[in-house]
């Protein structure tokens, strides 16, 4: 009994301290942030390291116990900086995912928002017809038949905020892939529901 207890408080503290790293040094990979707090509290154990959704959850909460004036403030203008570049890419029917549509956004979150379109060159030509400066890269996601995938994405920088488009077959605008928090299907917001989310946020 008195092991289960020792087990169940040192999680408790891993997931405390994983959550204060994210909020506190703009570690936005769990997997990092996890390695940190083991090394800190020197737990060699892994099966006591917390799940995304609990250190998401603890996140969630450690913004709201120190940072809640300064999260609500911040958060807000990044929903505004992705609900501006949405309406910028509307042909490619955007949607905002991640810690932004979430509320886990910390100080150094990126907009993180999905295109569609029949080739990465629509995108690609769109950004260079606007003259806005980026640089390509590609993502490694789980698909929900539990397929790897690398899609080709894009970064730039909008006002003060980092956004990252990763470039998705129409197809997939159906089927969204696996989340890294609970691997469920990652949540979706199109510009109703961001621009919902804004208005809900009114004084």
């Amino acid at each position: 009994m008195a092991r289960r207890h020792d087990d169940h408080r040192l999680k408790a503290l891993l997931t405390q301290e994983c959550a204060r790293i994210m909020a506190e040094e703009g570690i936005q990979d769990f997997r990092i942030a996890k390695r940190k707090a083991a090394l800190r509290l020197a737990a060699t154990d892994r099966t006591a390291l917390p799940g995304n959704a609990e250190i998401e959850q603890a996140l969630l909460d450690y913004q709201r116990l120190f940072h809640a004036d300064r999260q609500a403030f911040h958060l807000r203008g990044l929903r505004e900086t992705a609900l501006e570049t949405m309406r910028f890419l509307v042909d490619f029917r955007p949607r905002l995912v991640g810690p932004v549509l979430s509320g886990a956004a910390g100080p150094y979150a990126s907009i993180h928002l999905h295109l569609f379109a029949d080739t990465p060159k629509d995108p690609l030509m769109f950004l260079m017809e606007q003259r806005v400066p980026f640089e390509t890269l590609e993502h490694r996601l789980r698909m929900s038949n539990g397929d790897q995938v690398w899609l080709p994405a894009f970064r730039f920088n909008a006002g003060d905020h980092l956004v990252d488009l990763t470039i998705f077959p129409p197809l997939d605008e159906r089927e969204a892939p696996c989340s890294p928090i609970d691997g469920r299907p990652m949540r979706r917001a199109g510009l109703a529901e961001v621009e919902a989310l804004l208005a809900e946020g009114q004084p």
